[in-house]
């Protein structure tokens, strides 16, 4: 049984493995055979020595960017979800409410980003707001469309056992919602990243967004491409860990073992 979980994870692993593998010789002998300006388009080699280089350095602005990245994505959460139960439950809210909620969505956060500076003042909590702002979108949509696609037979059985509106949300529509809310989940911690960049970009001294800003006016470009990795492998890391916690939280959304 181990044997064949540990081949299975091996395989599902080795083709992303190798395509990347793949993609970056190919990237390496392009930019040497076709003599690429390195400010253009660095060899891969060129970016993980800048990267090594400024390890020291990027501890500090990456864990600045981790920081904005998880608040944007927990006031995300505490915000999403209470709205989306209300949305559900009260058609009066949702009529209220969806259109604010698209129109907050639908205004770009790069404009947004230095109204808040002029509000709120520079340091981290702008960038976390913007942050927020990117993620709780889908947050919502996610939570509340799970919550109403509760099936009614399931409803309609609740309420035959005189089940209270409480104890029908906790044991019914709940957990029927959480693939819902774990997938709104993991759209809006991808997008917090790109909220706290966003925020980073407009006014900041510190983070992985500055260093891009800054790099790239002084055409460091091994230096930007270093921390857009290190963005990338940010995102990542975070997606999967709301997927452990969806796994452990909700072991029933599990796929089934292969015989």
């Amino acid at each position: 049984m181990i044997a064949r979980l540990a081949r299975r994870a091996a395989g599902e692993f080795a083709v992303p493995a190798l395509t990347l593998l793949g993609a970056l010789l190919a990237w390496e002998a392009a930019t040497r055979v076709f003599r690429v300006p390195r400010f253009i388009m660095p060899a891969p080699s060129a970016i993980l020595s800048e990267g090594w280089e400024w390890r020291y350095r990027f501890i500090g602005h990456t864990w600045v960017t981790l920081y904005e990245t998880l608040g944007g994505f927990a006031l995300s959460m505490l915000v999403g979800v209470p709205l989306a139960i209300l949305i559900v439950y009260s058609p009066v809210l949702r009529s209220a409410l969806y259109p604010l909620i698209v129109l907050a969505q639908s205004v770009p956060k790069i404009a947004i980003a230095p109204v808040l500076l002029l509000v709120v003042g520079h340091g981290e909590f702008p960038k976390i707001v913007v942050a927020f702002l990117v993620a709780f979108f889908p947050v919502v949509v996610d939570t509340a469309t799970g919550l109403a696609a509760t099936p009614p037979e399931l409803l309609d059985l609740s309420r035959s056992y005189r089940a209270s509106a409480f104890k029908t949300f906790l044991k019914v529509r709940l957990p029927m919602a959480m693939p819902f809310v774990f997938a709104g989940a993991k759209v809006a911690i991808t997008l917090s990243v790109i909220g706290a960049v966003v925020g980073e970009f407009v006014g900041s001294d510190q983070g992985l967004g500055y260093v891009i800003l800054s790099a790239t006016s002084y055409w460091k470009t091994e230096l930007a491409f270093s921390s857009m990795i290190l963005l990338s492998l940010m995102a990542i890391v975070l997606f999967g860990a709301v997927a452990l916690v969806e796994r452990l939280t909700c072991p029933w959304l599990a796929p089934a073992p292969e015989e």
